[in-house]
């Protein structure tokens, strides 16, 4: 390995680029960024694969997960009605 370079002849390489997505910089809690490597090792994804398919579905109307007061809610307008 030589100590010094040249690189004043150097040419950048093909940039490829991504269509769809955009590169950014996120700074996330370490357990949560933890929990979703965790996840994506025993599901055989990536993690930010994860946290993009987590990220779409908060922002999908009607794909939110049904809470137990709707729950209730739902339970108590059916036995009203019966």
């Amino acid at each position: 390995m030589k100590e010094k370079y040249d690189f004043k002849a150097a040419k950048r390489g093909a940039v490829v680029e991504s269509t769809g997505k955009t590169r950014i910089t996120i700074f996330l809690d370490d357990d949560v960024l933890e929990a979703f490597r965790q996840r994506a090792a025993s599901e055989g994804k990536g993690y930010q694969t994860l946290i993009n398919d987590t990220l779409r579905q908060a922002i999908t109307p009607g794909a939110a997960p049904v809470t137990v007061d709707a729950l209730r809610r739902v339970l108590r307008e059916e036995l009203h009605a019966a």
